[in-house]
């Protein structure tokens, strides 16, 4: 059975960052399955590589790059290292951020530095990494910018105030850079994933409190990364092209709006 060109990826070249581990490694694993050329851009350089090695393996196309997103050289250099090896750039996918890391703690007791980090990964990390990869795609009139913000932005989730704020500036930025760059033939669209039960997550929650997180979802299931996939190959494909500016919230059904 044919597939519908739409919504195939085939030879697309993807960065994706935050490409090494948990929901990032998913995306990037599915991506490469789908016959798209992956860039797994991390700051655990290692786990980028070991990454981008499983792809090939597997008989998919990649390559591993070291990559601090809240720094401008190092977002330069992973847009030049895609471009070296694939010859250009069509999807970037802004997926890392500081999340589990975060202490669950009153808005009061944040320490200003970890508030200052969260805001220089979560959304000068976007910013930087839009920067970097739109020459390319300026250049071919033709580019998929996806960003993960979060669905604590619609239900005003607490306790991890500057991550919520950051997740909400990435939807503004979403809707701003899309009015600049659309004349480019550049897309910008935002998924705003539910809690979200990736290695990481796993690794740093109680089972209580992973419990939790699946009351009040129409679809009474725990989420899980893969759930999150065909939004954002949907966002990525030929099937969103007259789509920008948007946000799609991918929770299960426990925020509507």
């Amino acid at each position: 059975m044919s597939t519908n060109t739409r919504f195939d990826l085939t030879g697309r070249v993807v960065i994706i960052t935050g490409g090494a581990k948990g929901i990032g490694k998913v995306y990037a694993r599915e991506f490469a399955a789908a016959g798209a050329r992956v860039v797994a851009a991390d700051i655990d350089g290692d786990a980028a590589a070991e990454t981008a090695a499983q792809i090939l393996a597997a008989g998919g196309e990649a390559i591993g790059v070291r990559t601090d997103v809240a720094d401008e050289a190092s977002t330069t250099a992973m847009a030049e290292a895609t471009i070296a090896k694939f010859g250009t750039i069509d999807v970037l996918i802004n997926n890392a951020s500081l999340m589990s890391v975060l202490e669950r703690r009153s808005w009061f007791d944040i320490p200003v530095e970890e508030w200052d980090r969260v805001m220089a990964v979560n959304l000068r990390g976007i910013f930087l990494c839009c920067r970097a990869t739109f020459p390319e795609m300026r250049r071919k009139r033709f580019g998929k910018i996806v960003n993960i913000s979060s669905s604590r932005v619609w239900e005003g989730v607490p306790n991890r105030l500057h991550y919520t704020t950051s997740k909400a500036g990435v939807i503004g930025l979403t809707r701003a850079l899309s009015r600049e760059v659309g004349e480019h033939g550049v897309t910008v669209n935002a998924v705003t994933p539910g809690y979200t039960l990736s290695d990481t997550q796993q690794a740093t929650s109680s089972g209580n409190y992973l419990a939790m997180q699946s009351d009040g979802r129409a679809m009474g299931r725990p989420q899980y990364p893969e759930d999150l996939v065909g939004a954002v190959m949907f966002l990525s494909s030929a099937a969103s092209d007259y789509m920008t500016g948007q946000t799609l919230n991918v929770d299960g059904g426990k925020a509507m709006h």
